[in-house]
């Protein structure tokens, strides 16, 4: 039987839609599959469980998750397993696929929401000049190629009707790229952001502020259907009225809840709940005047404050369940839909054609104008690469389409089968191109123990918290800035990335590659500001403010220590003792952003551990205050490097250095010894003269009796130096045992661990690695006029180019 409209017409009992207590009960040998809601929980496991499973075979090939979850509906669909009837009758009834169907609708619904949420339209307009340039390029060459060629192809190649009338609409849509589909697809591959990931990010943001203007004409033309012009022009209005009644009458009732919020006790339940059911108001309101259903959550998205405390909270209560369970499901539904089989050769080759020449224009704009703004060619490829990636976008407006009959069902599949193919070989491209850390991997020497000793000192701090400031500004006065040997101090702000999708690199300074934007009145800020004008004549600041997660954000930090050349960077510890002993702990993405950072940083790496002395005073070196610091030297490059800050730091007036070098008893004539004597014999010499610098030979037999000497010493101190790695020595085995933080290596984690109870910070030191290896270095013994240089001092390389990079901020 067929209903009213043509399409079919499923009948049923009264009972259907009960709750099946009656008729579903095993025990009274009912079919649990007789109800809708029974069946739905069977669907939504089985597409799951088997999307899991491709995804586990396809990820060993670089493929989206995208993929194997549209590959998941098109296996129980017609094409696969839908063929086998008692399989399709039973698991996927026409009766219970609307309830299915209606679970996907809400799915896309509130993720187009939250995409809203996460994007400040703000922003968007102070899109920099470059990706505007590149917007409008791609954007207007993809425009007119493709709906050119499916002009003509209308024309002169012969197709069925329905094709014929879809081909212009369908070219038309490649020129779309949207940003929820290129964050999705960004985040997955941990590149957003990266400079390719940032200006990929920026060009989609902007193409969407073009995309959704004539997506509101195209559903009003599609609403019309053909009607008088006056009804088009008064769905056009009713368009633009549902923008007005966005910005001017629920984003101020928006803002009067976060007023009311933040005088109370937080965003809580009521306003979640509100704001979530304003979303199907919004909704309703978009159907009701001829628009998609998606497009009033993505605007009303668009009016949430992004961020904390509203952004945030709404994200964190429904992005799991939206994009984990409902996203998924309305994939799988798009291939539910999909029959391969219905597919004709000829339609194969005259939309392949129409989506290569897509695909190709996209490229070639993008290799073009990237050209005249100085993108390197390899990045060039992979963005435009990136902006040919297919997602939900297409989806959603396919199965709009297959709705109203402006696609049939082979149409349809043929679509549904092109975003596979093009995200399957994106995908790997783009995985294999482009590897940002490679840009990090350099054979120029960037470390303390490299550098002349009368060059300038490049010391980069990341900061996550107010009580790292202190530490992170002790630690540099203790570097030694003098006018014979100035210090740019380098700060990074560390910042999660909470309720947006794009993420953030700001410059609080004038600067050559960042835009200038004004720093703000936050404790940081203020205090590097005045540290940078009590200390104008030898010491330089620079800020910056990196927000994004913390599993991407050490693409920031190796980054801006790339470009401003940094000889050592410190990170904060990712645990906060305080003086009396008590440790707090902290977020553990700082733990991860620490391990990626060392294995990736083009300079060399310092974790600060405070146990509170560093940052009981925001400047503890004054007044005549005596800063004791020690080195726990064993051997090995990471040693060598920590002796080189050290021996820095006992230039300085009131700091007093001691290297503790632990010798193994009975290893007097082995080489490595002799190779480290030279070495400490050369600091020993640079500092003839120097009271405040004093070597000391402690002879252990094993690593518990250099324990032992450790702790009865370390409180003398205020300050500890160790490398993270030494070479395989005796005096560490049975240590590494009992590790429970890598990144510090054995010595380090043993002198950072809650129960070695000590007052004195630790700073665990890594020497510059390149590709994974220690810089090469030679320890020949210097010349008698070599005595004021360290150990190869290198020349530095002011001749290096920055990089392209395009950077957002906000004003």
């Amino acid at each position: 039987m067929a209903s009213a409209d043509g399409g079919p017409m499923v009948c049923h009992n009264a009972n259907f839609y009960s709750n099946g207590t009656r008729t579903a009960n095993v025990w009274r040998h009912g079919n649990p599959l007789a109800t809708p809601s029974d069946v739905l929980f069977l669907q939504i496991f089985m597409i799951t469980l088997l999307s899991q499973c491709i995804n586990f075979c396809l990820r060993p090939l670089g493929q989206s998750s995208l993929v194997s979850q549209i590959l998941g509906g098109i296996l129980f669909g017609p094409s696969v397993l839908g063929k086998i009837k008692v399989l399709s009758l039973a698991l996927f009834p026409a009766k219970a696929n609307f309830l299915l169907e209606t679970i996907a609708a809400f799915g896309v619904m509130y993720f187009f929401f939250l995409m809203g949420v996460k994007t400040d339209p703000a922003n968007t307009f102070l899109t920099e000049r470059k990706a505007v340039f590149l917007a409008l390029s791609v954007f207007a060459s993809a425009l007119v190629f493709p709906t050119g060629l499916s002009i003509f192809m209308k024309k002169y190649v012969a197709m069925n009707n329905i094709l014929s009338n879809a081909l212009p609409y369908i070219a038309c849509l490649q020129a779309f790229t949207g940003s929820a589909v290129i964050a999705c697809f960004l985040s997955e591959l941990k590149i957003l952001n990266t400079d390719v990931g940032r200006l990929s990010l920026s060009l989609a943001m902007f193409g969407d502020l073009i995309g959704i203007f004539l997506t509101l004409i195209l559903f009003s033309v599609l609403g019309n259907n053909g009607g008088a012009s006056v009804t088009l022009i008064w769905i056009l209005l009713s368009a633009f009225g549902l923008i007005l009644f966005v910005a001017f009458v629920l984003r101020p009732l928006l803002l009067w809840m976060l007023v009311r919020a933040q005088a109370g006790n937080g965003f809580n339940e009521i306003y979640i709940v509100s704001t979530f059911a304003l979303v199907l108001v919004v909704a309703f309101m978009s159907e009701l005047i001829g628009q998609h259903y998606v497009i009033g959550p993505l605007l009303f998205g668009f009016a949430v404050p992004e961020g904390p405390p509203m952004g945030s909270a709404i994200i964190s209560k429904l992005e799991t369940l939206s994009g984990g369970l409902f996203y998924p499901t309305f994939l799988a539904v798009s291939g539910l839909h999909t029959n391969v089989f219905e597919i004709e050769l000829r339609s194969i080759w005259v939309v392949g054609l129409i989506v290569c020449c897509s695909a190709v224009v996209k490229i070639g704009a993008v290799m073009i104008s990237g050209y005249y703004i100085n993108i390197p060619r390899r990045e060039r490829l992979v963005i435009g690469l990136i902006l040919n990636t297919k997602g939900i976008t297409e989806l959603v407006v396919y199965n709009l389409w297959k709705g109203n009959k402006m696609l049939s069902e082979q149409e349809f599949s043929l679509m549904v089968l092109s975003v596979i193919l093009i995200t399957a070989i994106v995908t790997p491209l783009v995985r294999y191109l482009y590897d940002p850390s490679e840009q990090y991997f350099s054979l120029r020497r960037s470390s303390i123990q490299h550098t002349k000793r009368d060059a300038e000192l490049r010391v980069m701090v990341c900061v996550h918290n107010n009580e790292h400031v202190a530490s992170m500004i002790n630690l540099v006065e203790a570097s030694y800035a003098g006018i014979d040997s100035p210090v740019a101090f380098i700060a990074l702000v560390l910042v999660e990335l909470l309720g947006r999708a794009r993420p953030l690199l700001v410059a609080h300074q004038s600067h050559n590659i960042l835009r200038r934007t004004s720093c703000n009145s936050s404790h940081i800020c203020n205090a590097l500001r005045q540290y940078e004008e009590r200390n104008a004549d030898y010491v330089s600041v620079q800020s910056f403010t990196s927000v994004s997660s913390f599993s991407t954000m050490y693409n920031d930090v190796c980054r801006i220590a790339q470009d401003r050349r940094a000889n050592i960077l410190i990170m904060p510890f990712h645990k906060h003792w305080e003086i009396g002993g008590a440790a707090d702990q902290l977020n553990r993405g700082i733990q991860t952003l620490n391990i990626k950072v060392l294995e990736r940083a083009p300079c060399s790496v310092g974790i600060l551990i405070d146990r509170g002395i560093m940052g009981s005073r925001l400047s503890l070196l004054t007044d005549g205050y005596a800063f004791n610091v020690v080195v726990f030297y064993i051997g090995g490059a990471d040693d060598a490097e920590a002796l080189a800050y050290a021996a820095r730091m006992a230039r300085r007036e009131n700091v007093l250095v001691t290297v503790a070098r632990f010798l193994i008893f009975g290893e007097e004539n082995s080489k490595e010894r002799k190779r480290e004597s030279d070495l400490i014999s050369e600091y020993i010499q640079a500092h003839v003269g120097n009271p405040r610098f004093e070597v000391i030979d402690k002879v252990v037999r094993d690593g518990i009796d250099m324990s032992s000497c450790i702790r009865r010493i370390i409180d003398y101190f205020d300050l500890v130096l160790v490398g993270r790695e030494h070479s395989e020595s005796a005096l560490l085995r049975g240590h590494d045992q009992w590790s429970e933080c890598p990144e510090l290596g054995v010595l380090g984690d043993m002198l950072a661990s809650q129960d070695f109870i000590t007052k004195a910070s630790v700073l665990v030191v890594q020497q510059q690695r390149t590709g994974g290896m220690l810089v090469k270095q030679a320890t020949n013994t210097p010349g008698p006029n070599e005595r004021d240089q360290l150990v190869l001092d290198v020349p530095y390389d002011e001749g290096q180019k920055a990089s392209w990079s395009i950077t957002m901020d906000r004003q």
